[in-house]
Parts: structure tokens; sequence; C-alpha cells
């Protein structure tokens, strides 16, 4: 037989529990500072990047200097005084996810000084003109944020650390998209392994919450506006195949470069000396990545999300060798070890994919194929094609494209997966061998 289920017992311990209460006071209030610091950070980041194409088109040589000595100097600072904040940020927080990682090693991954610093650095390394995103960033940021309000929390608490940080990085996708479908799919395919039934409604509730927080500070439209994708017909059908393989090719070839590059593990020359003088191989990337911006007429730097507005709204001021130029600027971005994210890049690189192969077929309503483009690209770099899905959805409006936007993910993916293990657990495999290594 069942258990009774006692109506009033069960409402006195849900309504009635000053210790419950104060749990949900606590985890709420954290989902609400972490949203407020995601978009602080948010305005921080664009204002940096908006200060670097000011001066860039005033004195555009002025790159090939700036550029270099502040990737050095923000590799250098990474390296002396927050080990913990390199790269996108997401590595990190699965890395403090995992069950071998004990509660005073969680630090060396996620803290409120980790963020501090992740803060500063992205948005330096935006104030330099790299190709970065600040979307990985925010989830690392986050996830500090929560972790660091567990002090508050009352003993026993059913809110486990586990439960912050996935809050937290989730929270993190929530804001800085301004999208808190994605944080919640986020939440469940990329962090939360083994959701804990109990608090899920909780912590639901603090990632939905964070995004709220957004959508009030930035208003409801969505990212790119909304586009105008045409009709979905068969039509559609063969280039927006083409775009989902060509995407998923391209987005599985740049995780398998990223692992390649970041491993430490290669015999190549550039390996060994990126690994004996990190700072000057830095600074190095950092001229490359100018000197790419140069030739891509400035498009290429910072995330790209103005370039792929241009390309939705049909503007033809992308250079045609856009897709190459952004791909090769975030790879040598994130090799160079500055705190970097590949989320909004990636999106600009699938736009730019998505707007050639409309050129290059001839199909008279590009935008389709750009969102298509968008999510290929990230369900492929990143693994995460649901979260893929519904953050492009969410950004372009894109409701009346549902279906054709999630099967391009579960393609592109699905190309991905037999090009490269996913990119982020091999990240975090990365980060996790830190734990082996002495105390500098």
């Amino acid at each position: 037989m069942p258990r009774s289920h006692d109506i009033r017992s069960n409402f006195k311990r849900e309504f009635a529990s000053p210790h419950l209460w104060w749990t949900r006071v606590v985890v709420v209030g954290a989902a609400a500072l972490a949203g407020l610091t995601v978009v602080a950070f948010t305005w921080l980041a664009e204002g940096a990047l908006a200060i670097f194409l000011h001066w860039f088109r005033q004195f555009w040589w002025l790159a090939l200097v700036w550029t270099p000595l502040c990737t050095a100097g923000i590799v250098w600072l990474t390296r002396r005084f927050a080990a913990g904040a390199g790269g996108s940020g997401i590595p990190q927080v699965m890395a403090a996810l995992d069950p071998a990682v004990e509660e005073k090693e969680r630090g060396l991954f996620v803290s409120l000084r980790l963020s501090v610093a992740k803060i500063a650095l992205t948005a330096g390394g935006l104030l330099a003109g790299l190709s970065s995103g600040r979307e990985g960033p925010s989830v690392q940021i986050a996830a500090g944020i929560m972790l660091a309000l567990r002090r508050f929390l009352p003993r026993r608490s059913f809110v486990t650390p586990h439960s912050l940080l996935v809050a937290g990085g989730a929270a993190g996708i929530a804001a800085a998209f301004n999208t808190p479908l994605a944080g919640v799919m986020f939440a469940i395919e990329e962090l939360s392994r083994s959701p804990e039934q109990r608090n899920s409604g909780l912590i639901v509730a603090g990632i939905v919450l964070a995004g709220l927080i957004a959508v009030s500070v930035n208003g409801n439209a969505t990212h790119f506006g909304v586009i105008h994708a045409g009709p979905i017909g068969l039509p559609l059908l063969w280039p927006g195949i083409v775009t989902a393989l060509v995407a998923g090719a391209a987005g599985g070839l740049f995780a398998r470069l990223l692992l390649a590059s970041l491993s430490g593990t290669s015999a190549d020359h550039a390996s060994r000396w990126r690994a004996r003088h990190p700072v000057l191989f830095a600074g190095v990337c950092g001229l490359l990545v100018a000197s790419i911006g140069l030739l891509g007429n400035g498009t290429t730097f910072g995330s790209g999300n103005e370039a792929t507005r241009q390309m939705l709204d049909g503007e033809a001021s992308v250079p045609a060798a856009f897709a190459f130029f952004k791909y090769i600027a975030t790879w040598l971005t994130v090799w160079s070890g500055v705190p970097a994210g590949i989320f909004a890049p990636s999106l600009s690189i699938g736009a730019a994919l998505g707007h050639d192969i409309a050129l290059l077929t001839g199909y008279p309503h590009a935008p389709a194929l750009i969102a298509l483009g968008m999510v290929g690209f990230l369900a492929a770099a990143t693994r995460a094609p649901l979260t893929a899905f519904i953050i492009v959805m969410e950004m372009v409006d894109g409701h009346g494209m549902v279906l054709s936007l999630m099967a391009c993910a579960v393609v592109a993916s699905t190309v991905s997966r037999v090009l490269s293990p996913p990119l982020y657990g091999a990240l975090a495999q990365l980060q996790l061998q830190r734990l082996a290594q002495p105390p500098k």
C-alpha cells in the first residue's frame, strides 16, 4: 500500500518552517545577485570593446601594438594571481562538480576571488580587441557568487554545493544571453549529471530569476531582433542539410583544434614554445589576432555579435572571408591562455557559414540559413545541442523554425561526435590535473 499523503504535515514542512524559508531566501537572493553581477559584467565587457573599436577606427595601427601587449599582460596576471580564471570558465565549473573534488579543493576552480578576477581579465581581453565572448566566463562568475553565499545557509541545509554550482552556472548562461529557458537546459544538459529531486524546483526558480533580472534590465527584446526566415518548406531542405553538415564538421574540427592546442601534449614547436614562454607566446597570438582584425576591417575583434546582426539584417559590410578569419582569431585567442569564452564567436562563425551557403546555393531567404548555421556550429563546438537550439531560438525569436533548428542541432552534434570528444568535458579533465600539481 502506498504511504498516506498527510496534507497537514506536508503543509507545515513546506510553508511553516523558518529553516526552509531562510534557505529559499538565501538561494533566491544569491541567484538575483548573480544575475545582477552578470548584467554589470555584460555592461563592462561591451563598454571595453566599444572603447577599443573607437580607438581602432581612429588609429588602425594601434591594434598592432596594443593588442599583443595587453594579451601578454593578461596572461601574466592570470598565471601569477588567478590561474583558475584562465580559459572559458565552464570547464572549471564542471571540474568543481566532479565527485572526486573535495570541498577544500573547489577554490582552485570556482570562488568569489576567481569571479572578480574573471570579470576584470575578460573585460581586459575585450579591451584588447581579442576574439572572445563573455557568456562562458559568466558561468564561472555566477557559480562563484552562488557558492560563496553558501555560508549564509542554515546548518544541515538540503541545498548542497553541487546544487549551488549548477544553479550558478546556469544562471550565468540565462543572464548573459537574456534567455532563461536556455539556462535551465544548460543546467540539465551540461552541468547536472545527477539532479537532486528535492531541491530541483528551488534551483530552477533561481536560474529563471537570474534570467528575468537580465530581461528586466536589458528589456524583453531578443538579442538579434526578429529574423524573417521566409517560408519553411521543401526549398529549405537541401540548403539546410548542407548547412547542418558544414557547420557540424567545422564545429567538430574547431573543438578538436582547441583540445589539441590546449592539452599541451603536442610535439610541435609551437606547443613547446608555449610551455616554456607562455607570456611571449600570448603576445605573438595577440599580434596575429590584431593582424587578422586588420584584414577583416575590424569585424573579427570582440564577440562578433555586431557582424552576426549585420548578416541577419542583410547588410553587406562583412568580408567574404569572415568565417575563416573569425575561426582563426578565436582559436588564437583561446590558445593564448587569456580568460575568454567561445559561445558568441561560435555563433558569429556559424552565422557566416550559413550566410555563405545561402550565397552559394542561391537560397533567397538567407536569415533562415544563418540561424541554422548559428545553432549548428554552436551545437557541434560545445556538444550541447539542446542548449544551442534554445539559445538561438530565443536570441532570434525563431519559434517558427523550432523543428528546423532542433534538427540542425542534432545533425551537427552527431557529425561533431565523430570528429572530436566533448570539448568542455575534456577541458574539465585538464583542469582536474591541477589537483596533482604541487602548490607554487
